[in-house]
């Protein structure tokens, strides 16, 4: 392949030169095993020509003594200067409002391991939605290793030049150590989204939804479906916000302490969670239960649905089917949500992370604690002004929530004493 052939220019010729292919390339087995076609020639792929984002300038370059400012001889006094106060790193660079978008590849979307590559668009969308919604510089990172000691090192080594480090679609149970290994070696926010962006925005689902079906979130039986990343940090989140009652299940059923052939990680979960010490199926959960939030994939029967309490709650959230469909749902539930568009009550990350580092960068915080992350949740829940059952959660395009979001976790970093400054935003 020539230079030329690889510029965005040359992309639309490449596509109509390759058509439709069929590839069995991929880090996946299962990929490998039963290979994909792709047609290249949809729209959605007109879309991705030459990717999604690109860099811009902030000061102007039409001058020789422009230039000399922004580059040598100028630039030379800002560097002898941040090396000798380092705090000015974020003020005289692009640092302190840029984040890099970090994954391996392992745990895409409902694609699962696609490898570095096969992870990139995804990545740069997340970076537009840090952009968009956050007015957040964000640089997609895809790494070619899967293992948490590389990961962890490559990551520290680059954070100097980011003010913060998003996690994203890193398999489980690996997902949870890399990101406490990051949080205990760097001073700057560490986040990952599958954990935390969806358990901030179920909680503030669910206290609206709450509210709209008369109940009190310390009283609600709850079920969560899946013990991976974003089932682990649901429930820590629900505990937090003083749900007592949680049980977690996964493909083999209720997690309870000392159930054969548990990973440690869901053995620390069991301990926390099921406080009547339920055991058995996903049925036995969900019987009694007011609210049901699934992060498994997989079909709940109908029969076991309907064996959930009058008025129940129902977040399934798989994509793009979720675990219990809109239609069957409403049959028992006052309260319905899912992950899709389509539906109402749409509980989609974008409304927790843009915000959630918007604040963060604005003071400078050294870590993105549970406060701050209790304090976005309340911060969305807000946005609604009278919840209904078709909507407990704003908007994903409602311009408020970035920056409710951003104000609430800059003041609770503050106040919890990890801001280095006040907000540096007007």
């Amino acid at each position: 392949m020539t230079t030329e052939a690889t510029t965005p220019e040359a992309v639309p010729t490449l596509v109509s030169e390759v058509g439709v292919v069929t590839t069995t390339e991929g880090t996946s087995p299962a990929r490998r095993a039963r290979g994909t076609t792709v047609d290249l020639t949809t729209p959605v792929f007109a879309l991705h020509e030459g990717g999604k984002i690109e860099t811009t300038l902030r000061t102007p370059l039409s001058s020789r003594a422009e230039l000399s400012l922004a580059y040598t001889p100028g630039v030379a006094e800002v560097c002898l200067a941040i090396a000798e106060r380092p705090e000015l790193l974020d003020v005289y660079t692009g640092r302190g409002n840029t984040v890099a978008v970090v994954s391996d590849g392992t745990a895409v979307l409902g694609l699962g391991d696609i490898g570095p590559g096969g992870a990139m668009p995804v990545m740069e969308g997340k970076a537009m939605l840090f952009k968009h919604f956050g007015g957040v510089n964000a640089v997609p990172i895809c790494l070619d290793t899967t293992d948490p000691d590389e990961i962890v090192d490559t990551v520290a080594r680059l954070a100097p030049t980011f003010g913060g480090i998003n996690l994203e679609d890193i398999s489980a149970p690996r997902c949870f150590e890399i990101e406490r290994r990051l949080r205990e070696r760097l001073d700057l926010p560490v986040f990952h989204d599958d954990q935390h962006g969806t358990a901030v925005v179920v909680l503030a689902a669910l206290t609206n939804a709450a509210r709209v079906t008369g109940r009190a979130l310390a009283d609600l039986k709850t079920v969560v479906a899946g013990a991976g990343a974003a089932g682990v940090a649901i429930a820590a989140i629900l505990q937090g916000a003083g749900v007592e009652d949680v049980v977690v299940c996964d493909s083999r059923g209720v997690l309870v302490p000392g159930r054969e052939r548990q990973p440690g990680y869901k053995e620390e979960l069991a301990a926390r969670t099921n406080p009547r010490r339920l055991a058995g199926g996903l049925e036995v959960a969900m019987a009694g239960a007011d609210v049901y939030i699934g992060v498994s994939g997989g079909q709940v029967p109908e029969a076991v649905v309907a064996s959930m309490a009058p008025g129940a709650i129902v977040f399934a959230l798989a994509n793009p089917t979720p675990e219990v469909h809109p239609d069957l749902a409403h049959r028992y539930a006052a309260v319905v949500g899912t992950g899709r568009s389509d539906f109402p009550n749409q509980i989609n990350n974008v409304l927790a992370f843009p915000g959630i580092f918007r604040g963060a960068l604005d003071v400078r915080a050294t870590a993105i604690t549970e406060g701050m992350k209790l304090a976005a949740a309340a911060a969305i829940a807000g946005c609604v002004d009278e919840p209904t059952a078709t909507e407990v959660v704003p908007s994903v395009f409602d311009e408020r929530v970035a920056g409710a979001v951003a104000e609430a976790v800059a003041r609770t970093a503050r106040d919890e004493g990890v801001a280095r400054v006040g907000s540096s935003r007007a």
